[in-house]
């Protein structure tokens, strides 16, 4: 049973990834610690994506803990494997590493403060009514934890089944012989859509505001004798994706895009078209984002391997039109297998939501209308409408406040997103966060980024120990200067021309600017390394 009030040394919220490895780094080290979840199992995104066809984007060789103790007694089937599979790989680790033990399941935080003056402790208030004390304050709530379901009009009033991909029914839905649409199609989307579309629905509409520049996954399963030689390799690979610049196994190719022949790279380009994953992307000539013509050259043979497969002209320009929406790459490409195939169908049906008229209106008892009148009538919809990312997981939490108790919320509101070194934050002292805003998140490989920013938020509390510190928090100065480099860097690429999760931009109303950290992770180990030695851009008291 929970005790009442409870006491520890650290308090982490999340049990997924990041959480995981900070609880197992930091019990090694001795602490008293103990993670509270809101799902009812380990995994954080992993509990919840429980959609048709979920799958990672990672190859399963890097997207998995470095412990030797957990990667020596554990392989994927697939080279991407699917959510139950990843589910499975977290009982693993709870199997290893005794994780749950320390685990609260069902509980939401709801608030926390630093008592500066006073005890140099946290309050941290729970949803049960609870208030637990603890010296460091870990928030590993991921980015994508706030789900987001647009305003549409007349959605209460839907008669059908409607589900968000976000909150799918845990037993899974039968759509056979209905009528459904799937709205959005980012990397949720994708997968909803290639499940249903090989189910034996009456029909499947898709709704689409911008086409999904999405990649081919080549997927392939393990044999037992692939998955040894895989183990085999695995020191060796898991160096390697911490030395690129995504923490993936590909790095950009020395030369740029106009450095070679025409010749030469689109036979480059067709060598990285098979390799399948990002390796179109990482493994792409070294400007391909951050010079507009390098990156329409990527485009244009993207286009033309995709829109091959794609048997209807009016579709063809749709899903993958001759003039690119934005370029590829700044937003992100989802993995896929047979998704533009889909669309062959005869009875999948494409609605271009930018075309004039074609604006979703209104949702009614029996359908989605658009502007121009029609209705489409359908008896399930599932909303692949994302998230309010990075700094949603955060603010949702509202009673979240800084030691002169402003909101974290309202901070930001008023001032912009800002971490120093993308895991503190002033007025939050021994406060770190995992997997968030202005770190390597979203643009890395999660596992790759998660054991750096783990181990050093880790050093970085065994080190205020040490030094015999009461607490330390970012200055106002090393934030500003943390934000203007994000700032700086995505500014000189192409990121900042899409509307997209990286710029914030997915969300009506929220403010354009980069959340993560845009100049790789080698990069960012230097400076955040460097940091920790003598407190640079930090208070310490």
């Amino acid at each position: 049973m929970a005790q009442q009030n409870a006491s520890y040394d650290i308090v982490i919220v999340g049990a997924g990834f990041s959480g995981i490895y900070l609880l197992h780094s930091l019990r090694k080290l001795g602490y008293t610690c103990r993670v509270y979840e809101s799902g009812t199992d380990l995994g954080g995104v992993w509990h919840w994506n429980t959609y048709p066809g979920a799958r990672v984007d990672s190859e399963a060789s890097i997207y998995q803990f470095s412990i030797p103790e957990v990667w020596k007694s554990w392989s994927f089937s697939e080279k991407f494997p699917a959510a139950a599979e990843i589910r499975e790989y977290f009982a693993h680790l709870d199997k290893v590493l005794d994780i749950k033990k320390d685990v609260e399941f069902s509980t939401t935080v709801t608030g926390a403060q630093f008592d500066r003056e006073g005890t140099k402790r946290w309050s941290v208030e729970l949803a049960d009514g609870r208030v637990t004390s603890c010296r460091f304050f870990l928030l590993c709530a991921g980015f994508t934890t706030k789900r987001y379901t647009p305003n549409i009009p007349g959605l209460e009033t839907f008669k059908g089944d409607i589900y968000h991909s976000a909150n799918w029914p845990r037993k899974g839905v039968d759509v056979c012989g209905k009528k459904v649409a799937v709205l959005g199609t980012g990397a949720t989307g994708v997968q909803i859509i290639q499940d249903w579309g090989k189910e034996e629905v009456e029909s499947l509409t898709v709704f689409q505001r911008t086409p999904n520049l999405a990649l081919p996954m080549q997927q392939k399963s393990y044999s037992r004798e692939a998955q040894e030689a895989l183990k085999a390799e695995a020191e060796s690979i898991f160096q390697r994706r911490g030395r690129t610049f995504a923490g993936y196994l590909d790095d950009a190719h020395p030369k740029n895009t106009f450095d070679v022949s025409a010749e030469e790279r689109d036979a480059y380009y067709e060598s990285l078209y098979k390799a399948g994953g990002f390796s179109f992307l990482l493994g792409g000539y070294s400007d391909i984002l951050i010079d507009e013509k390098a990156n329409r050259e990527a485009y244009n043979f993207w286009a033309k391997k995709t829109r091959a497969r794609i048997t209807d002209p009016q579709k063809r320009d749709v899903l993958a039109p001759l003039e690119p929406p934005h370029p590829i790459g700044v937003k992100r490409c989802s993995l896929e297998v047979d998704y533009f195939e889909q669309f062959n169908r005869p009875n999948v049906h494409l609605v271009n939501v930018r075309e004039p008229g074609n604006n979703i209106a209104a949702i009614r008892p029996d359908g989605i209308e658009t502007a121009n009148g029609t209705l489409y009538r359908v008896d399930a919809i599932a909303l692949a409408t994302g998230f309010d990312n990075f700094t949603g997981s955060l603010t949702q939490i509202q009673g979240l406040r800084n030691t002169d108790g402003t909101t974290l919320a309202e901070e930001w509101d008023r001032n912009g997103a800002v971490l120093y070194l993308g895991m503190t934050r002033r007025g939050y002292p021994n406060m770190f966060l995992a997997y968030s805003l202005h770190g390597p998140t979203a643009l890395s490989n999660g596992p790759t980024g998660i054991e750096f920013q783990g181990q050093w938020i880790a050093d970085a509390i065994r080190k205020i120990d040490e030094s015999g510190l009461g607490y330390v928090e970012p200055t106002e100065g090393a934030e500003v200067a943390w934000k203007a480099q994000v700032d700086m860097i995505a500014n000189m690429t192409l990121f900042p021309q899409a509307d997209s999760p990286y710029m914030g931009s997915n969300i009506p109303g929220k403010r354009k600017e980069m959340l993560n950290w845009p100049g790789g992770i080698p990069m960012y180990e230097e400076l955040c390394r460097k940091a920790l030695e003598s407190w640079d851009g930090f208070t310490v008291v």
